[in-house]
């Protein structure tokens, strides 16, 4: 019995809309990761992209547990002597708070060209607009609960 490769026209890439609106950053991430992975379908070939595309919306209400939101820093080299910058999970939820969730799932990609590919089936909005209404994304629940 031989080992079924998945063509590229045998591949059926779905979009979902995920809503973060109260979830745990964490645990979404994980769940955005493996459907972009394609690690759900039964399908999977670790070599070959053959997940899906998914659409983040309400990146700027994730929830963070335990007290992440002023310890967890970020951390960026700009190539000059002295250029370490650290900036903490709060302030970049002020500035930019797609890059919190985009950073999250990019850790739990492969570091490689396929991860690099397969990063840029994600995309994310701080609200809840988004111009993919075209592909008709379905929305997708993560099965974590809510806490109000």
């Amino acid at each position: 019995m031989k080992t079924m490769i998945p063509k590229e026209s045998e591949l059926d890439r779905r979009w979902y809309l995920v809503d973060l609106d109260g979830q745990v950053l964490g645990r979404a991430a994980t769940r955005i990761a493996t459907i972009l992975r394609g690690k759900d379908k039964p399908t999977f070939t670790p070599h070959l992209d053959g997940g899906d595309f998914v659409v983040v919306i309400n990146a700027e209400k994730v929830r963070v547990t335990g007290a992440k939101e002023d310890q967890k820093t970020y951390f960026h080299y700009t190539g000059y002597p002295g250029g370490a910058r650290f900036e903490t999970l709060r302030r970049l939820r002020q500035r930019r708070p797609e890059e919190i969730v985009r950073r999250a799932v990019r850790g739990m990609l492969p570091k490689n060209r396929l991860g690099r590919a397969l990063f840029s089936k994600l995309k994310v909005y701080a609200g809840p607009e988004h111009p993919h209404a075209a592909q008709q994304p379905v929305p997708l629940v993560l099965g974590v609960e809510k806490k109000a």
